[in-house]
């Protein structure tokens, strides 16, 4: 009768916890315990590393979605390591970005401000009903996260109220807006720069990504870039010029405000 051996592994125990531990073991003719100890582990043992938790972003939207584009491919790449989009979020039901967002599988959430108009509700109530349905989804996708590490206002033509600002904590938003600091706050500002530059005014604009406060465009700023005006310059080129610009700026302001 062939003799049955079992193998234990038993990893990091002293020898004198095996020892006591052997004692309540007897051995037959029929059965054989033997105790393969190894202690360290073998040399070529690793422990695998642990994957640190993503940082989640929320992005706003309203047209195009061109920019959240470029945060959907940059997202856990070396460009924007150690990140993931959870939620897009539109204000306008035909934007091609909740297309964007659907073609790589992220949630997306819409709410109109013309509805809750024709419902009788104010411009305050929209922002405090956009907040909760964004929270409210947000936790929902990400079994429970209380608040995104970065929202991210990419194109959203709407202008946030201190009431939307509340629910989140100081410094969370951050906004693309494509002129520099001081310079064409609010809408229109690549057409208003390129009329100031047929005046002779200036000699270029540019794009900044800033922290989001209630004063429109006056956040803190997180990253410029420069975007001169050129011999023969249509506005069709610098708002191509300025788009390209923004794609990689975006990324860039992400990154810095997550400081991953």
């Amino acid at each position: 009768m062939r003799h049955r051996i079992v193998e234990m592994y038993l990893f990091g125990l002293q020898t004198r916890v095996i020892s006591r531990l052997c004692s309540h073991f007897s051995v037959s003719r029929c059965n054989i315990f033997r105790l393969v100890v190894f202690f360290p582990p073998p040399a070529n043992y690793m422990a695998t590393p642990s994957e640190p938790t993503p940082k989640r972003i929320v992005v706003l939207i309203s047209g195009n979605g061109s920019n959240l584009q470029a945060l959907i491919d940059a997202a856990n790449t070396p460009h924007l390591p150690s990140t993931t989009i959870s939620l897009v979020v539109s204000n306008r039901q035909a934007a091609y970005g909740l297309t964007r967002a659907a073609n790589a599988s992220i949630p997306t959430l819409t709410m109109t401000l013309k509805a809750h108009k024709d419902a009788g509700k104010t411009r305050e109530d929209y922002d405090a009903d956009l907040a909760q349905a964004l929270l409210r989804d947000f936790r929902a996708h990400t079994g429970g996260q209380a608040i995104p590490d970065l929202i991210v206002l990419a194109g959203f033509m709407h202008i946030v109220s201190p009431r939307f600002l509340s629910y989140f904590p100081e410094g969370r938003l951050i906004n693309l807006h494509p002129a520099l600091p001081g310079a064409f706050d609010g809408a229109h500002a690549i057409d208003r720069a390129f009329a100031a530059w047929q005046n002779g005014e200036i000699k270029g604009t540019g794009v900044m990504v800033h922290r989001v406060i209630a004063e429109v465009d006056a956040g803190d700023v997180i990253v410029t870039e420069e975007v001169p005006f050129l011999e023969g310059d249509t506005l069709e080129k610098v708002e191509e010029r300025i788009h390209s610009v923004e794609h990689g700026l975006i990324v860039k302001g992400a990154r810095t405000a997550l400081g991953v």
